[in-house]
């Protein structure tokens, strides 16, 4: 098999395995909704930190919000789902058309990818992790978590944007 053939097979892989992966996180929270809404819940109200009065003041009490920034986090998981689906599905039709051709098929699933890259990074590292500490909590902490699929959705957005020639 030619290193391109295999590259252009490594993109659509990558993009399946990832909407793969948001399908059934998403799958997960709406079948499962409590479980992770009790982790939402716990990182914005900051009851397991240090409970350092200078931080405190950004914690959230309120049922409400909490629901809020769950179902922003599970459509963000569905318009990446979707996006990487849409992408997968283009990119495989495409596998033997020419390189430009290929190229121009990519763009969903790129968005997908970016969607993702913004939930880790943003929601959880970024909000989670540093405006609600979460880094501090030894029970609610799901940051490691967070990083990894960061780097596993970049590495994949990287291998996808590489030009095909």
């Amino acid at each position: 098999m030619k290193t391109k053939k295999i590259l252009r097979f490594a993109k659509i892989v990558l993009l399946g395995i990832s909407a793969v992966y948001f399908t059934l996180v998403v799958l997960g929270n709406l079948t499962d909704y409590g479980t992770n809404y009790e982790f939402v819940k716990h990182v914005m109200r900051m009851d397991d930190t240090f409970m350092d009065p200078d931080l405190m003041w950004r914690s959230v009490d309120s049922e409400i919000w909490y629901h809020i920034f769950y179902w922003i986090i599970i459509i963000t998981e569905i318009v990446a789902a979707v996006l990487l689906w849409i992408g997968f599905v283009k990119l495989f039709s495409k596998m033997k058309a020419n390189s430009q051709t290929f190229n121009n098929a990519k763009s969903c699933g790129l968005l997908g990818l970016i969607v993702g890259l913004i939930l880790w990074f943003l929601y959880f590292m970024t909000i989670g992790g540093e405006w609600f500490s979460m880094w501090q909590s030894e029970t609610w902490n799901g940051l490691d978590a967070a990083g990894r699929m960061f780097f596993e959705t970049g590495i994949s957005f990287i291998i996808v944007m590489l030009e095909d020639k």
